[in-house]
């Protein structure tokens, strides 16, 4: 890919970063990827197309796929949850082998799980050396007659969110607009059906589940989605939804600014953490929609679910009121938990922001209010320093930070993608209370934090020989 083509999708014009003084994201920088660089940042994107075949093509080291090591969940294929590489060798660049042994990857993976496509992905050493991706991937396609769709995101190329973007391109240009929707079934309520879609939604631990039967219930077909328990037939017919729900703005914003220019599909920006951003999003369909039946149902049952919810969390609210949290998360999440632990009576004293956007913290300050505590650094020293400085009684943050939290002996909840259970949605929330609950009261971390019980026992220390 070209460096002129790079800075275009730095430049995303429906991003906040393009107002005021600023212009696109920040440049590439030396020591930029350690976070995560653009080949992770696009197998992150669409791995959880659960009936494709993903092919790494570089050297093995770049296949860190394997077998659950992500926590998007599938009602169906488990296909995207097979790693797949070429497993280039320095002698297969050496001696310019390395488009042959694609060929025949592509060929195998077609062979043997019949996939719905293949998508292969590049990789530092393949971009280098100069592959030419989309000519290996047309003459497969053309040869096996299974769509081969080119992931162009090398890690060299910039951070985990520019892969995002790149792989999000890669569907606008050879996936969505490639199929037709089949008619949409008659609801059996008799109501009326409209198609929408999904952008930066990826089903972790299957928590969209609990969201998708309000859907069903308001006659809300989702025809596709990116890319959460995804088909790659519903990513081809994506560009027929009639509205489209953004949940991580900062993963994928350009497909939906895309599909609106080219299709007239109108989106939001939402969440489906906490009661009131569940409630909100559901609104924002129907808003989108304009049809005043299904105004009326969505409030109807938004009535109804917001009732159910706040019966089940009372007891939960009762344990967790006064309770301060430390958020360390990014993207969407810097500000749908805060409204979520909120619901929940607790107070959050300070919320990474260093993968947000300005909208992110516009919210943020919305939630918190001007003077919010906003973290860019994630250090161990920083997060530990924080939640004793602000007498926080829980560390909520991704999988990385977890031996943070142990060593420091504080309780902790992983919020990221790596996390076992469901937040989203209605019954998300009381899930979230009990998992909150179950951490901080857990009598371990007294225990802990406790003198061992043979500290200063003097036939202890006569054994160690200190006597």
């Amino acid at each position: 890919m070209k460096t002129s083509e790079i800075r275009a999708f730095l430049d995303e014009p429906a991003c906040s970063h393009n107002s005021g003084e600023k212009s696109g994201c920040a440049r590439p920088k030396p020591g930029a990827t350690a976070g995560g660089c653009a080949f992770d940042g696009a197998q992150i994107a669409l791995l959880p197309i659960a009936d494709v075949a993903h092919i790494v093509h570089g050297p093995i080291a770049c296949a860190g796929n394997s077998w659950d090591n992500r926590g998007a969940r599938s009602s169906g294929p488990a296909l995207y949850r097979v790693g797949m590489t070429t497993d280039l060798s320095e002698t297969d660049v050496v001696m310019g082998r390395s488009e042959k042994r694609l060929f025949h990857a592509i060929k195998e993976a077609i062979g043997k799980h019949r996939p719905a496509a293949v998508f292969v992905y590049a990789t530092c050493v393949t971009s280098l050396i100069g592959d030419d991706l989309e000519a290996v991937c047309k003459a497969a396609s053309a040869r096996w007659g299974v769509p081969v769709i080119p992931v162009d995101a090398a890690g060299f190329y910039g951070a985990k969110n520019l892969g995002n973007r790149l792989a999000g391109e890669a569907m606008l240009k050879y996936v969505i607009g490639s199929a037709e929707p089949e008619p949409p079934p008659p609801h059996p309520s008799g109501i009326a059906t409209h198609d929408v879609a999904l952008v930066g939604e990826y089903n972790i631990a299957g928590e969209f589940w609990s969201v998708a039967p309000l859907f069903d219930e308001l006659g809300l077909r989702i025809l596709g989605a990116l890319s959460g328990d995804a088909r790659f037939r519903e990513v081809q017919t994506m560009h027929r939804a009639r509205a489209i729900m953004v949940v991580c703005a900062k993963a994928l914003l350009n497909v939906a600014r895309k599909l609106q220019e080219d299709y007239g599909i109108p989106f939001f920006e939402g969440s489906f953490y906490g009661v009131a951003d569940t409630s909100a999003a559901l609104r924002g369909f129907a808003r989108l929609i304009g049809d005043a039946d299904l105004a009326r149902r969505t409030e109807a049952l938004i009535a109804r679910e917001e009732a159910k919810a706040h019966a089940a969390l009372q007891p939960w609210r009762a344990r967790l009121a006064g309770k301060r949290a430390l958020l360390y998360t990014g993207g969407v999440k810097s500000w749908s938990i805060i409204s979520a632990l909120q619901d929940l009576g607790m107070t959050v004293v300070a919320t990474g922001a260093r993968k947000s956007t300005a909208e992110d913290k516009a919210r943020i300050r919305a939630l918190m209010g001007a003077d919010a505590r906003m973290i860019d650094d994630g250090s161990p020293g920083t997060l530990l320093s924080i939640f004793h400085d602000y007498r926080a009684d829980i560390l909520i943050a991704g999988g990385r930070n977890l031996y943070t939290a142990l060593k420091a002996r504080i309780p902790f909840l992983d919020i990221n993608q790596e996390r076992e259970f469901g937040y989203a949605g209605y019954g998300g929330m009381t899930e979230l209370a009990r998992q909150l609950a179950l951490s901080i009261e857990s009598p371990v971390w007294e225990a802990v934090r406790a003198p061992a019980p043979w500290a200063g026992r003097q036939d202890f220390s006569r054994i160690r020989g200190e006597e």
